[in-house]
């Protein structure tokens, strides 16, 4: 018999219980491009002083040298991560030589993709591989795509919240098996819920024209009086077909059944030829221009709004780590930057993430056929595109409903989780949360996409003067405060680790970058 979502809520409220319902741990990933206060971006390398972008646990880049990624440690604490994040902060902008963080998604004025420079890890053969996977996503994609910033969002609870919940299931699996399909069952609730996501925290309706770089797009864009283009519903055009796409996943239906389909999905994929990649080339005239010629050149390719993950050890591949170890923790990926919170993300919102990812781990989880699949998918596309439309109607299990009436009924049962975090944490603020969440819902006025298209269509401001007004406060603000869980002293020893640790793995090398590819993709 199914567990439904009240037993749970009944069970976990019990008082032995609550503690297991209180261990939840997080993590933050923020992306920020570095820009000049002319908005341009930046055409500094990575600062030495920030320590090595290979191996620094808390500073390193992602796509490009421009694009910085803050990540902060595993914590149980939700204000504490925020703490950490705004150390991180603080002290990169000690470090960057009054260069500013720019606080939105979607990236400034950009004239020409190709001066967008490619993220450098040194002399390493691991190092030289990540700098030609970025190379093959220019070749594939175009660089303006990859320079979209986004948060991702780390999200585990304790091994004692899934030993009670195994208790009140009645089973009797191994542990970790346990864990691993309770994971993939909140996945699958999360794709099916995930319009939610942007709705309540897109904040990426307006671009700026040169994102498009006269680039052939299908979207009815309207012009705001200074010249930025929008779509006057829009919530996250982050997450829309202008962002990181690729059209040749649309056909790999990986599957969120289980550990095992989902592994095997991914091995398919990578190793899956695309006719149109291969064109490119993978080594003409000396240079490499992409890993490989296959659909996906490494799994970190793979464009989901959810993924599984496991910490993998040095060298391992993050599905060879998933199928031997299980899932660990889940990375929420479908979050716009918050250009409203100087972190890039708001302490309401971890709350209120805290409350939905619980609805997803406890509330029943159908298996997901590729129908389904798709239909969660048409329900995100109609959001991020025009989630505040009032004529917009979404499919609920063939139901057709309205995002109000959907959202609403969801609340009520969201209102419940958050009564039993609140009693398990002794607080109030996961009841406060969900209820300003909940007034987004009746009032789309409420969102930060609204908000945004208020300011540039009907206020007639200069978004990118905003932007770069909202940078310098940020940054002012955080320089004018103490360093609160980190201090100066442990980052710079974290930096000078980092140099020490990228020159022990350049000295490592004994292989030949083309011999370490193909042992890498033998395996």
């Amino acid at each position: 018999m199914t567990t439904t979502l009240t037993d749970y809520l009944t069970a976990l409220s019990a008082p032995e219980n609550l503690s297991a319902v209180s261990g939840i741990k997080r993590g933050i990933e923020r992306e920020a491009l570095r820009v000049v206060k002319e908005g341009r971006l930046s055409d500094m390398p990575h600062r030495q002083n920030l320590g090595s972008a290979l191996t620094h646990p808390f500073i390193t880049t992602d796509y490009s040298e421009t694009l910085l990624e803050f990540i902060t440690p595993v914590e149980a604490d939700a204000e504490t991560t925020l703490a950490q994040l705004k150390d991180i902060q603080r002290y990169t902008y000690e470090h960057i030589e009054g260069e500013l963080l720019w606080p939105l998604s979607m990236p400034c004025f950009v004239d020409d993709d190709d001066k967008i420079p490619l993220a450098q890890y040194g002399s390493s053969n691991i190092g030289k591989m990540k700098t030609v996977y970025r190379q093959g996503l220019k070749n594939r994609y175009g660089s303006m795509m990859q320079v979209i910033a986004g948060i991702h969002f780390n999200f585990s609870f304790s091994e004692s919240f899934w030993k009670t919940i195994q208790q009140i299931d009645g089973d009797t699996r191994d542990l970790q098996t346990f864990i691993s399909e309770r994971y993939f069952a909140l996945i699958r609730n999360y794709k099916r819920l995930c319009w939610m996501i942007p709705y309540l925290y897109g904040s990426s309706p307006v671009i700026c024209g040169s994102f498009l770089q006269n680039k052939p797009q299908q979207l009815p864009f309207k012009r705001s009086e200074n010249g930025y283009l929008y779509l006057e519903y829009a919530t996250s055009l982050r997450m829309s077909d202008l962002g990181y796409t690729n059209s040749a996943q649309s056909s790999l239906n990986i599957c969120y059944n289980d550990l095992d389909s989902y592994v095997t999905g991914v091995k398919e994929a990578i190793s899956l030829v695309s006719d149109e990649f291969e064109n490119i080339g993978v080594k003409v005239d000396g240079q490499y221009r992409q890993l490989n010629g296959n659909v996906l050149q490494i799994e970190n390719e793979l464009y989901a709004p959810i993924r599984p993950k496991r910490v993998a050890n040095s060298g391992e591949k993050p599905s060879e780590a998933l199928k031997e170890r299980g899932v660990e923790y889940i990375e929420v990926r479908a979050l716009d930057v918050n250009p409203f919170s100087d972190t890039g993300i708001s302490l309401q919102q971890v709350r209120f993430l805290d409350v939905f990812l619980t609805y997803c781990a406890l509330a029943p989880s159908a298996a997901m056929t590729a129908e389904l699949q798709k239909r969660y998918e048409h329900n995100m596309d109609e959001v991020v595109l025009r989630g505040r439309d009032p004529e917009l109607r979404l499919n609920d299990d063939n139901q057709c409903k309205s995002l109000v009436e959907w959202g609403t009924e969801l609340f009520t049962e969201f209102e419940q989780v958050a009564q039993l975090l609140d009693t398990a944490y002794h607080s109030e603020h996961y009841t406060q949360a969900t209820s300003i969440e909940l007034e987004k819902v009746k009032n789309s006025s409420l969102t930060p996409s609204a908000k945004i298209i208020a300011l540039v269509v009907e206020q007639n401001v200069k978004f990118a003067e905003l932007a770069l007004e909202l940078a310098e406060q940020y940054r002012n603000e955080q320089l004018s405060i103490d360093y609160q869980n980190f201090s100066y002293e442990q980052l710079t020893n974290a930096a000078v680790k980092s140099h020490e640790d990228q020159k022990a793995i350049e000295q490592a090398d004994e292989l030949d970058f083309d011999s370490f590819l193909a042992n890498y993709f033998a395996h």
